[in-house]
């Protein structure tokens, strides 16, 4: 067996060939794997399955209340193993939330290659995603650990939350508003860090929006007025505004000025920085993505950009929304945006 690094000489994103929700599957093989895999005896009482992409699975448990069950994992997307565990932890809760529900318990699941990182750097890992869980007043009550080629790390997340609050990507209305709670930009952000250009202050903007709970989730989900919500994660804004589109038979419109964006993975982006995925989501969903004509290179990018711990994406009545971005701010989400509204029309997303 080889010698086990030391702490100082070990970076964690050196073990991964693609990280944070940028490692995940692209969106059309997905689909061709899913649509290959049987559904048989569905019970009533699951309210949401794999039917529309959604957040997380929704089993109703009696009248008034209904089990949010999720699991997110991923490779590392930064060095520092107390920030990878935070991280990771932070974006799969974030499920339970987009959903409307409450986190009430974790359960940690951990890949590692125990022959390249001492125990002390696995134990930051888990140490990291702890203090998230404990942030969203949770346990990690148990999981499951075994021993890989490249460090894994994320949780399996349950929940709860009155069935009539459930909120589903699939249930938005025409002519509903739509409002980002973050800015796009982390996976620049990400690749920038992997070949070593990212500054200290990125690196902290970075740190601070994949961290960030998405707690506003909890009370958004009472409001009647909010008809449907995901969270953008590793399809990018227009691939999870897609998922909203094709399960709510709607289209939507952005004005790109609306956009928030993280200003460092703006620069970057024009400099030609990007992740792999961005370039497989676009594959696999860009010709339902319209972008202004002449739309430069970056812009796409920006678009198809993977979120990991990004921001909720909420589509309520117009009237309603003041009330939605006051929810935010006061939950610490004052950058929260209307970025566009949703109408009539094939599943297409429309960005001018």
């Amino acid at each position: 067996m080889s010698a086990v690094p030391v702490l100082e000489k070990i970076r964690l994103t050196e073990f991964s060939h693609g990280g944070g929700c940028g490692c995940k599957i692209a969106p059309a093989v997905l689909t061709e794997i899913l649509a290959s895999t049987p559904v048989r005896g569905l019970p009533e009482a699951l309210l949401v399955g794999t039917e529309t992409a959604d957040d997380a699975a929704v089993y109703k448990l009696n009248d008034t209340q209904a089990l949010i069950a999720t699991t997110d994992f991923f490779t590392p997307i930064v060095d520092d193993p107390y920030d990878f565990g935070r991280i990771a932890a932070t974006n799969a809760i974030s499920d339970i939330y987009a959903m409307g529900g409450k986190p009430i318990f974790a359960l940690a699941v951990v890949g590692m290659p125990l022959d390249k990182l001492p125990i002390s750097v696995i134990g930051k890992i888990l140490e990291g995603g702890e203090s998230v869980c404990a942030a969203a007043g949770i346990p990690i009550a148990g999981g499951h650990s075994i021993d890989v080629l490249e460090p894994i790390y994320g949780l399996v997340a349950m929940g709860l939350a009155h069935p009539d609050h459930i909120k589903r990507n699939s249930s938005a209305h025409a002519g509903d508003r739509l409002i980002l709670g973050k800015p796009i930009g982390v996976g620049i952000l990400s690749a920038a860090l992997k070949k070593g250009k990212l500054s200290q202050s990125g690196y902290a903007t970075m740190l601070d929006w994949t961290t960030r709970l998405n707690t506003p989730g909890v009370t958004l989900a009472t409001m009647p007025e909010v008809h449907a919500m995901t969270d953008v994660t590793g399809f990018g804004l227009a691939g999870h505004l897609l998922e909203i589109c094709r399960g709510s038979k709607l289209a939507a419109r952005l004005r790109w000025d609306a956009i928030p964006l993280i200003a460092e993975a703006l620069e970057w982006a024009k400099q030609g920085v990007a992740t792999g995925a961005s370039e497989r989501n676009w594959k696999g969903y860009g010709r339902d993505v319209e972008l202004p004509a002449g739309a430069p290179e970056w812009m796409q990018k920006l678009a198809t950009d993977p979120q990991t711990s990004g921001g909720l994406l909420v589509a309520c009545a117009p009237a309603a929304e003041a009330a939605v971005l006051a929810r935010f701010a006061a939950q610490g989400f004052a950058e929260a945006r209307v970025i566009g509204e949703l109408g009539a029309g094939p599943a297409r997303v429309h960005i001018s």
